[in-house]
């Protein structure tokens, strides 16, 4: 589950496929189901929010392997869907947001996957398939810190192999009209750049004290 900070609503996600949006009624301690949100019978695992100024993406992964996509109207506050993320082999356990149009996915099948939304769009592109745990990715976190060029994320993975990783991410920042250059011109740079860090285990903690660190 997850708050929306904006407004203040609750989104649940459920095994009969569903997410529930429900508002609080203030004076009394209650909460009212105003939307619910099905677009396939697969259990849901996991949500994530994105929103900005002026757009707001709610995010459901699901047992199937999909990322349904969810947007809301500035006018009804109606969330629409939007389409999907496809690309894990199992289930999405974990979702992560980063920044405003940067989502993280974690699977059943050890990969986390790094989204980014075009501007003005519902359509994503996947800049990054992360790998490196042996077991499934059961949870997510991430910071930005911004950087020159892009935008830097340092990502936390938790798997049940029994490791949390650090990952770090750049996600640079095309121009426009840089994403419509000739192929004559180059490649380009690239749209993302990720490194793992050590492994964050209680063998690791222990040598880096023994070294003073």
């Amino acid at each position: 589950m997850l708050v929306n900070q904006d407004d203040g609503c609750l989104f649940t996600a459920s095994s009969d496929g569903s997410v529930k949006i429900w508002r609080r009624v203030y004076g009394d301690g209650l909460h009212a189901l105003i939307m619910v949100l099905k677009f396939q019978p697969s259990p849901v695992n996991c949500l994530a929010l994105c929103r900005s100024s002026n757009s707001c993406f709610l995010y459901s992964g699901s047992s199937d392997g999909y990322v349904n996509i969810w947007e809301k109207e500035a006018v009804s506050g109606r969330f629409n869907h939007a389409g999907f993320l496809q690309g894990h082999r199992f289930a999405v356990l974990c979702l992560a947001a980063a920044a405003d149009r940067v989502v993280l996915s974690g699977s059943e099948d050890t990969t986390i996957r790094v989204w980014k939304r075009e501007i003005g769009s519902a359509f994503h592109t996947c800049l990054a398939v992360m790998e490196g745990h042996r077991g499934p990715v059961r949870c997510m976190a991430a910071s930005v810190e911004m950087e020159v060029e892009g935008i830097g994320l340092l990502i936390y993975s938790a798997s049940l192999d029994r490791m949390v990783k650090v990952w770090r991410v750049k996600v640079m920042e095309k121009e426009e009209e840089e994403e419509h250059k000739d192929e004559e011109e180059g490649e380009g740079e690239k749209e993302a750049e990720f490194e793992m860090n050590p492994v964050l285990s209680p063998s690791w903690v222990r040598r880096q004290k023994s070294r003073g660190y």
